[in-house]
């Protein structure tokens, strides 16, 4: 699987996703700042993979300043903590990979120098970390795929969207490293079209067939029996297991449950926000108008001055939700109990 994110030793490597499939551009990021206009403008993009970006970000930041003790360190470190997240409202990963490299260091007393190599340390860890659980949620959701499916998916899982093998994604080719035969039904995702872009481009790679489609043809794909599942990412999940991912999810949810279709979603446990009882709450980014006028930045495809609206996300409710696929197994309805269970047994262990 390619890496879509990298630490080399002095610099952050990734690849611009803005420029796939048509050419692999790797990108080094040494500053702060380019970390957060690369989250921003989806160079990195995926809510695993802009949670692990944020907390090397975080290091470079500390790393191009001087300090005289470890307060001043962690109080300039929150500073730039707060900056990093407003990269990308929606996605929770971004500030949990924050708030747990901050967590693990703020009540250490160690010389700056130190101080500040412990966030890089931090970082390597939550890196390594979501590899570890894209593995754990493969091997948790393999056993949904059946030799013989068509499962449908929804903007990119994969390892562009993550520093392992992906979530959805991750599952999907999880069950072909088992050998089940399967085809990958791929709808396009607009506006940005991740999934014609992205995910076709990394199955291919991973030499698993797959068909796509428009937006607009999924349902009909559901009414003429041409699919079985339907398996998506998150960037946000409510306590109560409403789940935020690439506007158009909910679509496909509606979809899925007229036509009695099962619809799972698949992310880290780190994905989920506790904090919010259901999906009302999630802030929805909204971005450039731009980018629904426009295929690229050159290709206009309405008339000048169009008006348009582009939230980058929707909210899908849990009642039309089969599981949630975690590093930990496969939450099922009711989903407040068994999110609760989950992470109670969880933190026991």
């Amino acid at each position: 699987m390619i890496k879509s994110i990298e630490w080399t030793g002095e610099s952050l490597k990734i690849i611009d996703q803005t420029r796939i499939p048509h050419k692999i551009l790797y990108k080094e990021l040494r500053q702060i700042q380019e970390v957060y206009e690369a989250i921003r403008k989806l160079e990195v993009r995926g809510a695993p993979a802009i949670g692990v970006a944020a907390a090397f970000g975080l290091y470079l930041g500390l790393k191009s300043e001087t300090f005289t003790t470890s307060q001043d360190v962690i109080s300039r470190a929150g500073q730039l903590a707060e900056y990093l997240s407003e990269a990308r409202p929606t996605a929770v990963n971004l500030r949990w990979a924050i708030s747990s490299v901050m967590d693990r260091i703020s009540h250490l007393v160690e010389e700056p120098e130190v101080m500040v190599h412990k966030f890089l340390e931090a970082a390597i860890e939550i890196q390594e970390d979501d590899k570890e659980r894209c593995r754990r949620i493969g091997e948790s959701g393999a056993g949904l795929i059946e030799s013989g499916m068509t499962v449908l998916t929804h903007c990119n899982t994969g390892a562009l969207a993550t520093a392992g093998i992906g979530t959805a994604f991750g599952v999907l080719y999880t069950a072909h490293l088992q050998g089940k035969k399967f085809e990958v039904m791929v709808d396009e995702t607009r506006p940005l079209l991740q999934g014609a872009r992205l995910t076709m481009w990394e199955l291919k790679q991973a030499e698993i067939p797959a068909t796509l489609i428009t937006d607009s043809m999924a349902a009909y794909a559901m009414q003429q029996r041409k699919i079985d599942l339907v398996m998506v990412g998150a960037d946000r999940i409510a306590g109560n297991g409403d789940v935020a991912n690439k506007v158009g999810t909910y679509n496909l949810a509606v979809a899925a449950d007229f036509h009695r279709i099962p619809f799972y979603v698949a992310a880290p446990l780190s994905t989920f926000d506790f904090s919010l009882t259901s999906g009302e709450n999630i802030p929805i980014e909204e971005r450039d108008p731009s980018e629904v006028t426009h295929i690229g930045d050159e290709l206009l495809i309405t008339i000048p001055d169009a008006n348009s609206w582009n939230p980058a996300f929707d909210v899908t409710p849990f009642r039309l939700i089969s599981g949630i696929i975690t590093e930990n197994g496969i939450i099922t309805p009711p989903f407040e109990k068994s999110i609760q269970h989950l992470i109670h047994h969880t933190y026991q262990n």
